[in-house]
């Protein structure tokens, strides 16, 4: 995807931080999946969950891919808080994970539920002045939307005694956007 340098103004700011945002949310997804998969992994009878959470890591690489790309071409600067997010989302993936695969995929269901809401309006906001970049957020929504059916289907949909571990995920995921935004 070819992509302008960042425009400058308050518009072209704008699209800086939605791309920093973005850059550091899947960055983070990727760290949540490691940690998921780091603890699935060593358990042979989650084989199944261990396969699927690698499948849906693969998916956040190359949306992580996209962005790294997109920030080098548009020059825009990645968040500051990148080691933060790493350490923050493999911690969050290993502690879910050694609670249980429902806990993960509640996390993961919170999380998608965050970030497929963030992209919508990211999609609404870019369409008329950047359309190829609001089609590459539509296209990582639907992806993110997969992902939280996947998570539903293997027991995020009833998270019952989970219901506060979603609440803060989801929480934390909401004030991770806006910090990212700008730093």
């Amino acid at each position: 995807m070819s992509a302008a340098p960042e425009k400058p103004g308050p518009r072209g700011r704008r699209i800086g931080e939605m791309l920093r945002v973005d850059h550091a949310g899947e960055y983070g997804a990727v760290a949540i999946y490691r940690g998921q998969h780091a603890v699935f992994s060593k358990l042979p009878h989650k084989a199944d969950t261990a396969k699927t959470i690698a499948e849906m890591e693969a998916g956040e690489i190359e949306h992580l891919e996209t962005f790294d790309a997109l920030l080098a071409e548009r020059r825009v600067r990645p968040s500051l808080l990148s080691p933060l997010w790493n350490a923050a989302g493999f911690g969050l993936g290993a502690a879910t994970a050694l609670m249980g695969e429902k806990a993960a995929m509640v996390c993961t269901a919170a999380v998608e539920e965050v970030i497929e809401k963030h992209y919508a309006a990211q999609a609404v906001a870019l369409a008329e002045d950047e359309p190829d970049l609001a089609a590459t957020v539509r296209k990582f929504r639907d992806d993110e939307l997969e992902h939280k059916h996947t998570a539903e289907s293997a027991g995020a949909a009833t998270p019952g005694p989970y219901g506060l571990l979603s609440s803060a995920i989801k929480l934390g995921c909401r004030a991770a956007i806006r910090i990212a935004e700008k730093v």
